[in-house]
């Protein structure tokens, strides 16, 4: 063990190692990259924490980078999750459901809590917060705060940002900070202080004071795009007041590390209507999405054709899909539902369906109970059979996910999709969520081949090229980590990367959090990160589908 990795295991409660071993096992994440860092923390305490940044900051003073990268579960998809220098994993120790205020519908926590186990214990109470991912079952919530990360519900329920109510971070210097919205008063007040903490609310109010015109141009909107530091735009509040824990939001630790959380919850509704329809092809699924938008679904799921004729090929049947094939050829499926507590409200959104849909689809079905419901539903997971080729060569690596096209683009993309697919001799079908406009596809490739591995970076570019020639931003869901910060940031002004860059250096003015996440990277120094053994077999018992 080396003099660093001793002096912090003599000062934290936790533990440290240097196992070679370990040391693998947490150089990848789900993403294609692979880093193998200097030891692996599993901090017991918020103090423990504490005096990791610490020990960092003071080591950066004396001229020695230690960098630490905060890492939940490593299902990160984007290579945020590994990193040189300290890993500080959460899972551990920092996993625990502290209270449940079940009158204001706040919970508290830690970060290494799994979003499953956080959601599985509401249940009891009947609540849930809806923006959970699909990779629920396996990812933490401390994951899902880093990366903003959404879900089959956030169309209607928004992302993950919309149900924090408060953090405890640790800041690069290892002071601890509150987040929360403060008067201008109270503001003056932290402004005075001699801190770190103090340092960060006159350097951040002074620089949103110096580019407001610059947020509120070309940050300040509505559509999904989780680039950067975009939460910029939701500090501070023509009142003068200001919070700054929408910066943390979708910041991959580059900020700062989450200690504790608190976060909003809402009632649970069990009894939710779901149906399918199948459409010829993907022009008629647009659409259709644009007739299901009017009746806000909780859940709107477009999947192309092609995904259940693979499936179909590797033995697993899906009835509904069965039953439209007799009908026609298949081009895309919608799944949708309706989660009104109200059963007359959803039997009656049901109902403007058939009359809106019926004539249009190839095939529509409604279920009538739990059981139809949840065979429905698992059409979503047809998206699983990418995970496990039947190539044991092959992989697909999520590198073009969670891209934001407009609806009214969507026809359009797709089919320049399918070009680029083609171009590149690759299977890209596009599934994802219609009502945010978040979509999604997997190409399958042998990285074991140099051709493939140099068409990683050619289908990242040319894909992010497509997304931005379509109104859409590459980063609508998660974030850019450092597999995609390169081509993202190409869709950024030269003064809004500035911006960032700003913000990155008040909070972290030695550079040791999590260096070289949402910021460009050569792509030299991403080929070197390539693993060609990635595969995603190791979540293939859970569902993809984002």
């Amino acid at each position: 063990m080396s003099k660093v990795a001793e002096y912090l295991s003599e000062h934290i409660l936790g533990e440290v190692t240097t196992n070679k071993n370990t040391l693998s096992a947490f150089s990848t994440d789900a993403s294609v990259l692979s880093i193998t860092p200097e030891m692996v923390v599993y901090p017991r305490t918020t103090n423990d924490i504490r005096k990791i940044a610490r020990f960092s900051w003071q080591l950066a003073e004396k001229g020695h980078i230690l960098p630490i990268t905060a890492r939940g579960a490593g299902s990160d998809q984007t290579g945020a999750a590994i990193g040189r220098g300290v890993i500080v994993n959460t899972t551990a120790h920092m996993n625990s459901l502290f209270e449940l205020d079940s009158k204001q519908k706040l919970v508290r926590l830690q970060p290494g809590v799994l979003f499953k186990t956080l959601n599985d214990s509401l249940a009891l109470q009947g609540l849930h917060i809806p923006s959970a991912p699909s990779s629920a079952a396996y990812s933490t919530v401390g994951g899902a705060i880093a990366n903003n990360a959404s879900g089959i519900l956030s169309g209607k329920y928004g992302s993950t940002k919309n149900w924090v109510h408060q953090l405890e971070v640790v800041l690069a210097s290892g002071d601890v900070l509150q987040t929360g919205r403060i008067s201008k008063r109270e503001l003056n007040r932290k402004k005075g202080m001699q801190t770190f903490e103090g340092e960060i609310y006159r350097q951040i109010d002074n620089l949103i004071n110096d580019n407001q015109e610059l947020i509120d141009s070309e940050i300040s909107s509505d559509i999904r795009d989780n680039v950067g530091y975009s939460g910029i735009e939701d500090v501070k509040r023509s009142d003068g007041s200001i919070d700054l824990m929408p910066l943390f939001l979708g910041s991959q630790g580059t900020l700062g590390i989450v200690s504790e959380i608190i976060m909003r919850t809402e009632f649970l509704n069990t009894q939710v209507g779901i149906g399918a329809l199948a459409f010829d092809s993907y022009d008629a699924a647009r659409d259709a999405i644009d007739d299901m938008k009017q009746l806000e679904p909780s859940i709107l799921e477009v999947i192309d054709g092609q995904q259940f004729e693979a499936a179909q090929k590797r033995g697993k049947k899906y009835a509904f899909y069965n039953e439209a094939r007799q009908q026609s050829e298949i081009g895309a499926v919608l799944v949708f539902g309706f989660d009104e507590f109200s059963e007359r409200v959803r039997r009656k959104k049901e109902k403007k369906v058939v009359k809106l849909l019926a004539d249009k689809a190839v095939y529509l079905v409604i279920a009538r109970d739990t059981s139809e419901a949840n065979e429905l539903l698992l059409l979503r997971d047809v998206s699983s059979y990418l995970l496990d080729p039947t190539d044991d060569e092959q992989s697909a690596p999520p590198l073009v996910d969670g891209a934001y096209v407009p609806s009214e683009r969507f026809e359009d993309f797709a089919a320049a999709v399918a070009l680029l697919a083609k171009k590149h001799h690759v299977s890209m079908p596009l599934y994802g969520h219609a009502r945010e406009g978040v979509f999604y596809a997997r190409p399958q490739l042998h990285l074991k081949k140099v051709s493939d591995k140099q068409k990683i970076f050619k289908l990242l570019g040319e894909y992010s090229e497509l997304v931005t020639a379509h109104h859409g931003h590459l980063i609508g869901e998660s974030a850019e980590g450092r597999l995609k910060a390169p081509f993202a940031r190409k869709q950024l002004s030269d003064e809004v990367i500035d911006l960032f860059a700003a913000i990155k250096s008040i909070f972290d003015p030695q550079g040791i959090l999590n260096p070289g996440v949402k910021q460009d990277v050569e792509l030299k120094a991403l080929v070197a990160m390539l693993r060609p053994d990635y595969d995603l077999r190791s979540l293939a018992n859970h569902s993809p589908s984002n």
